[in-house]
C-alpha cells in the first residue's frame, strides 16, 4: 500500500477532490437521465397538442356543426381501439351547455361534468383561454372499453383539451382525451436504470477508493478527538499520541503545547475564582452574575427574601485604645477566622466586615440554619474566650442579632472599581436588633419573622422578650425573642 503513503496530507486532500469528481460525473450522468426523460415527456405532450388541434380543426368541426353525433362517435370508437395510450375521448358541444354529445366509452355520454378525472380538470378545459391545454392529473375510478382495462382507479394521466371551431373562428364545442402515462413513465425508468447503472460503476469504485483514504485520514485525527474530549472532561494531563510526520503530526505537537499552557492558565483562572470567593461569596455571584463572573456588570441587582445575621463585639471602641494597629489586626483576624466558620458550617455566608461587626446572610434552605449559627458562633467563642485566658488577655462579648425579610442584592461603584451590597430596611432592622442586645441584657435577640420561617422551631429554645418593640423610624411594632445557646 505504499500508493496510499503520501509524504503530505496536500496531496492527501489532491487525491480525496480527485475521487469526488468521479462521483460528481457520476451525478451529471443521472442528471442528463432526469434531463433526457422531461424532453422525452415534452416531446409527448408537444404530439398530444398537435394531433388534438388536428382533430378538432378537420375531422369533428364539420360533423358538430352540423350535429352529427353518430358519425362522431364512431370515430372516437375507432381511434379509442386503434390507440392503446388512449384512456377516454370526450366531445362536448358549446351550444347545449357544454354537454358531452359524443365519447369513448360511451357511457359519459349526456353528461356535463363527467366523473372521470378531478372538477378543476373540467372546468379549466371547458373555459380555455387558448386553443390547446394539457394537464396531468389522475382518474377518478376505472375505466373499462370492449371488456378491456384502459386504466385503474387514481392512475396518472395527461389530458390534452382543444377547441372545436369553426372556419369562420367561433368556438363550438371542446375536444377532450385522456392519454395513459404508462408508456412515459417506463422509458423514464428504462432511461434513468442505464444512467444509474453507467454512474453506479464509477460510484463504487469512488465510494471504495474515498473509503480506504478517509480511513487513512481519519485515524489520527479521531485520536485528536479523543485527546479533545478527555481535556474537556478535566483531564489537563493528558497528551495527544504522535503518529504522523505530516501535517496531522504537527497539528498534534501544537495540540500538546496547547494543553500545556491551557493547563497552566486554567491552574492560574481556578487559583484566582478561589481566592475571588473569599471577597465575594460564591452564593451572591450566583445570584448577581447566574452566567458567570466574567459576565458581572455594575447595577445588576435581584431582590431575595434572606434572614440576616449581625454580630458585634461589645466594648470593642475601648479595647482597641489599649491596643497597637498590629495587635488590633491580629486579635480581629483571629476573632472573624473563629466567628466565619461557625456561619459557613451552617449554611450561611458573610456579606460583609464592618470593622469588629459580621454581617451574614441565609437564604430560605438555611433560615434554621441562622439560629444555629449563632449558638454555634457563641460556643466557638467560649473557646476563643478560654484561650485568652491563657494568654492573660481579657475575654470578650458579642451580641447577635437575626431578622428576615426582603433585602436587594447588587453591584455598585463604576466601570473601575465594583463592589457587592446588600441593602434594604430588613438590613437595618437586624443591625438595630443586635443593638438592643445591650438593652435587653440578651446575647441573642431573634424577630419573630425569623420564627415563623422556621422548619423546625421545637429544635430552639427561645423565649419572648418584648411582644411589642417600636424601633426608630418604624410604626409598627415587632416582637423580640431570646435564643438559649443550645439546641434542644
Amino acid at each position: 500500500m505504499k500508493f496510499f503513503a503520501f509524504p503530505s496530507i496536500r496531496i492527501q486532500i489532491m487525491t480525496a477532490v480527485t475521487l469526488l469528481s468521479v462521483t460528481l460525473v457520476g451525478s451529471i450522468v443521472l442528471v442528463w437521465a432526469k434531463t433526457e426523460s422531461k424532453v422525452y415527456r415534452q416531446q409527448k405532450l408537444n404530439e398530444a397538442k398537435l394531433f388534438s388541434r388536428v382533430l378538432s380543426t378537420t375531422l369533428f368541426a364539420n360533423h358538430l356543426a352540423e350535429q352529427n353525433w353518430s358519425q362522431i362517435r364512431l370515430n372516437l370508437d375507432l381511434l379509442l381501439r386503434e390507440n392503446e395510450e388512449f384512456v377516454y375521448i370526450l366531445v362536448s358541444d358549446a351550444r347545449m351547455n357544454n354537454q358531452i354529445v359524443a365519447a369513448s366509452p360511451g357511457e359519459f355520454q349526456g353528461q356535463y361534468i363527467p366523473d372521470v378525472v378531478p372538477v378543476t380538470v373540467t372546468n379549466t378545459a371547458l373555459n380555455l383561454s387558448k386553443q390547446s391545454s394539457s394537464v396531468e392529473t389522475f382518474v377518478l375510478r376505472d375505466i373499462q372499453f370492449s371488456g378491456n382495462l384502459r386504466a385503474k382507479r387514481g392512475e396518472r394521466i395527461m389530458e390534452v383539451a382543444s377547441d372545436i371551431q369553426l372556419i369562420q373562428g367561433e368556438k363550438i364545442g371542446t375536444l377532450r382525451f385522456g392519454i395513459s402515462l404508462k408508456q412515459v413513465e417506463n422509458a423514464v425508468a428504462n432511461a434513468v436504470n442505464q444512467a444509474l447503472a453507467v454512474g453506479s460503476v464509477g460510484l463504487v469504485f469512488g465510494l471504495l477508493l474515498a473509503y480506504v483514504l478517509a480511513k487513512r485520514l481519519s485515524k489520527p485525527i479521531r485520536r485528536l478527538q479523543v485527546s479533545a474530549a478527555k481535556i474537556a472532561a478535566g483531564d489537563l494531563q493528558h497528551r495527544a499520541e504522535i503518529t504522523n510526520s505530516d501535517e496531522i503530526g504537527a497539528l498534534a505537537t501544537s495540540f500538546n503545547e496547547m494543553s500545556v499552557a491551557l493547563q497552566a492558565s486554567f491552574s492560574k483562572l481556578q487559583k484566582t475564582l478561589e481566592s475571588f470567593e473569599r471577597f465575594v461569596p460564591n452564593k451572591f455571584i450566583l445570584a448577581i452574575a447566574p452566567q458567570g463572573i466574567e459576565n458581572i456588570q455594575v447595577g445588576v441587582a435581584v431582590t431575595r427574601t434572606m434572614t440576616i445575621l449581625f454580630c458585634d463585639i461589645r466594648g470593642y471602641t475601648s479595647m482597641s485604645e489599649v491596643m497597637t494597629p498590629l495587635e488590633i489586626f491580629t486579635f480581629l483576624n483571629d476573632y472573624l477566622a473563629c466567628m466565619g466558620q461557625a456561619i459557613s458550617k451552617t449554611g450561611g455566608f458573610i456579606d460583609k466586615y464592618i470593622g469588629d461587626a459580621i454581617m451574614a446572610l441565609f437564604d430560605d434552605q438555611a433560615t434554621d440554619g441562622a439560629l444555629k449559627a449563632a449558638i454555634l458562633m457563641r460556643q466557638s467563642l467560649e473557646q476563643f474566650n478560654h484561650e485568652r485566658v491563657k494568654n492573660n488577655l481579657p475575654q470578650i462579648a458579642v451580641g447577635i442579632g437575626i431578622h428576615r425579610g426582603e433585602v436587594v442584592m447588587g453591584t455598585v461603584g463604576f466601570t473601575c472599581r465594583i463592589d457587592s451590597t446588600v441593602v434594604g430596611d430588613a438590613v437595618n432592622i437586624a443591625s438595630r436588633i443586635e443593638g438592643m442586645t445591650k438593652h435587653y441584657g440578651c446575647g441573642t435577640l431573634v424577630t419573630e419573622s425569623v420564627i415563623l420561617s422556621l422548619f423546625a422551631p421545637e429544635l430552639f429554645s427561645l423565649r419572648l422578650v418584648d411582644s411589642s418593640v417600636k424601633l426608630k423610624g418604624k410604626d409598627e411594632a415587632i416582637a423580640i425573642y431570646e435564643l438559649k445557646d443550645k439546641v434542644i
